[in-house]
């Protein structure tokens, strides 16, 4: 792989990884609610679990997307049924009395898994493999762009809790942080907008 060419992929994951999307939603939702630390699995679930899917897209599977299209509908109904259902969690996440932590946050294994049902993270990784790992590399290839993926990601996405983390010092009220885990589940629905009319 070229220089000029990691560079293009460092540029693009980048700019994928810490835009707005399902996971960064869910990262800030739970920086909010549980703090750093106790999001930091969820983080490193989304930037391991993300690198393993675009390797395994990267391995061949894209052409099983290519020639069975109705795995793409399987896939965009299952992940907005799920996106939905964290939707509600999220809005309906109680805040905690005074000395108690409110809920769990998402597991390393969740968060890995879920990249599996998010057509975001789905599209991000056919689309760097198909650009960006050079031509006849076979697995190595598939790798490293799996490996560059993954280390712009996590950074990027650690991001989003630490912003979590810092409008949870604004929120201080249960209501507050109702309103705010409110908006954030509707910023998680209005997030399937684009994926339904693809």
């Amino acid at each position: 792989m070229t220089q000029d060419l990691i560079l293009a992929l460092m540029g693009y994951a980048l700019a994928t990884s810490i835009t707005p999307g399902p996971n960064n939603l869910m990262l800030m939702a739970s920086g909010a609610n549980f703090g750093l630390r106790r999001t930091l699995p969820h983080m490193a679930g989304v930037s391991l679990g993300h690198g393993f899917m675009t390797f395994v897209l990267g391995l061949g599977l894209v052409q099983v997307f290519e020639s069975f299209p109705v795995v793409r509908i399987v896939l965009t109904v299952l992940c907005s049924a799920y996106l939905l259902w964290l939707a509600w969690k999220i809005a309906n996440a109680a805040p905690p009395k005074e000395g108690q932590q409110a809920g769990t946050p998402l597991t390393f294994w969740q968060a890995a898994a879920f990249q599996w049902v998010n057509p975001k993270a789905i599209f991000m990784s056919i689309t760097a493999q198909t650009n960006y790992a050079p031509e006849g590399a076979g697995w190595t290839g598939a790798l490293m762009v799996a490996a560059v993926f993954a280390c712009i990601n996590l950074p990027s996405v650690g991001v989003w809790a630490w912003m979590g983390v810092q409008v949870k010092r604004f929120l201080g009220t249960g209501a507050r942080l109702r309103a705010f885990n409110t908006v954030m589940a509707l910023l998680l629905v209005a997030s399937l907008i684009p994926i339904l009319l693809h």
